[in-house]
């Protein structure tokens, strides 16, 4: 039986979504299903215009309920003031009926990032997400330090053992370098394998 994770992202500027090709490359070399989703955005138009944010990703909307469907659930986040997005948060807060009945119990997790700054959330992102994984009883796949390129000091590199990332700067002009780009394939590869792996032993 073939594992089967989601991606689920929240990207207004998109460097989140450039993130998650990678990471969905990576996840389908190692030989497993995907399925890339965004979650709803609740800034008006109005806001989105004034942010001067690029059109919304053509990409369907996931439902609380889907998230009982895959093997492993990978998240995309940009960091608000050090934790997720709101709107991330707005989908997370809906799975009390999940929480209630045991729905995403056992299954994987795992998590990168987009911060305007090294230290604007990298790690603290996915600690305070990392709660939401333990109420439900998943079971958090950190990346480690998998990929040597985590230990550049030369460059800006985003990501931490939490998981890849990419530094946008505080005007959102950075776009993920091709390191970063190769540190979310590798660990889009290496979540796939532990999801597989215990996939086939458990079938």
């Amino acid at each position: 039986m073939t594992a089967t994770v989601y991606i689920v992202i929240h990207s207004v500027f998109h460097h989140i979504y450039k993130l998650a090709l990678k990471v969905q490359k990576g996840l389908e070399e190692s030989g497993v299903k995907t399925k890339l989703f965004q979650v709803e955005e609740t800034s008006s138009e109005d806001i989105l215009k004034a942010m001067h944010a690029p059109p919304k990703l053509d990409l369907p909307v996931i439902t609380v309920e889907q998230l009982t469907e895959p093997d492993g659930i990978i998240f995309g986040i940009p960091t608000r003031f050090g934790t997720m997005s709101a709107q991330m948060k707005n989908l997370l807060d809906s799975t009390g009926q999940l929480w209630a009945t045991g729905a995403l119990s056992g299954k994987f997790a795992g998590t990168f990032f987009s911060t305007a700054c090294q230290s604007g959330g990298q790690e603290t992102t996915a600690l305070t997400t990392v709660v939401y994984f333990a109420h439900h009883g998943m079971i958090y796949v950190p990346f480690g330090y998998a990929n040597a390129n985590l230990l550049k000091v030369d460059e800006v590199v985003g990501g931490s053992p939490y998981g890849s990332g990419t530094v946008a700067g505080s005007d959102g002009s950075r776009q993920p370098s091709a390191m970063e780009l190769g540190i979310a394939r590798n660990q889009g590869e290496n979540f796939g394998k532990v999801v597989s792996t215990f996939v086939i032993g458990k079938n």
